[in-house]
């Protein structure tokens, strides 16, 4: 896959995520946030498992299975994913889902500024006002130059610095091990079941909220965990990680 090819995947990655919003909003009718979260990651996973698994006998054939330091890396990210993927669902609670759309887009100029103070990696010069053009655009097309804002979209903020922590990762760590299923399915699992864990200890979860909550999880498991998160991973070993954040907005 060449660098174009990687971001069209990317941008089809984009329209997934943003269809999402919705599902994601309209399931908190049912369930908590963290119990959202935790059940849609965990769908995810095993959606993506077969393949997982694939790429593991491979790998094995090879005698090139992944390293202790791989797997602390895979389930860095799912730290990442979790915190990101799970402040975002509590603020999505008391927010409106155009308001969440355009504070999670704050995390597009966080990248390069990561990827420049924490691996001193200086992006082209290109980068900074294409980044602050696309949060402007984001701004504009939400609606939210009329923004007031509450307790939910400071967690939606909050959130995005573990988005553009991910975002910067993910590429590297999918680059190394070389198996991007593997690599998307760990994740999911670790944020997951942190999720869920955290759920048992300050949400209450009942039968009939899941049920309630069924067709959100589903659809935010199957299209946004399975297919664009795993896209993600794919996209993001041939992808410039600040040209991915800015194709993700």
């Amino acid at each position: 896959m060449n660098r174009s090819q990687a971001n069209l995947l990317l941008l089809a990655v984009a329209v997934i995520w943003g269809s999402a919003f919705v599902a994601q909003a309209v399931g908190m009718a049912g369930v908590g946030p963290l119990t959202f979260t935790g059940m849609r990651f965990l769908l995810g996973s095993a959606i993506v498992l077969p393949l997982a698994w694939r790429e593991w006998r491979r790998l094995s054939l090879r005698d090139a299975r992944p390293r202790a330091s791989d797997a602390l890396g895979v389930s860095t990210l799912g730290v990442l994913l979790m915190l990101g993927a799970g402040l975002q669902q509590i603020g999505i609670a008391s927010t409106t889902v155009t308001n969440a759309g355009f504070l999670t887009a704050l995390y597009v100029p966080l990248v390069p500024l990561l990827a420049w103070l924490i691996l001193r990696t200086r992006p082209h010069w290109s980068v900074w006002p294409t980044s602050l053009g696309c949060l402007a655009g984001t701004w504009l097309l939400s609606g939210a130059q009329e923004i007031d804002l509450m307790v939910g979209d400071l967690w939606v903020i909050a959130s995005s610095i573990f988005w553009a922590l991910h975002v910067l990762f993910v590429g590297r760590v999918a680059e190394r091990i070389a198996a991007p299923f593997l690599v998307a399915c760990g994740q999911f699992l670790v944020c997951g079941v942190i999720s869920l864990l955290a759920a048992g200890l300050g949400e209450t979860i009942t039968l009939a909220g899941i049920r309630q909550a069924g067709l959100p999880i589903v659809y935010a498991g199957v299209f946004s965990v399975a297919i664009g998160l795993t896209a993600q991973v794919v996209g993001q070993r041939y992808a410039q990680a600040a040209d991915a954040a800015i194709i993700l907005s």
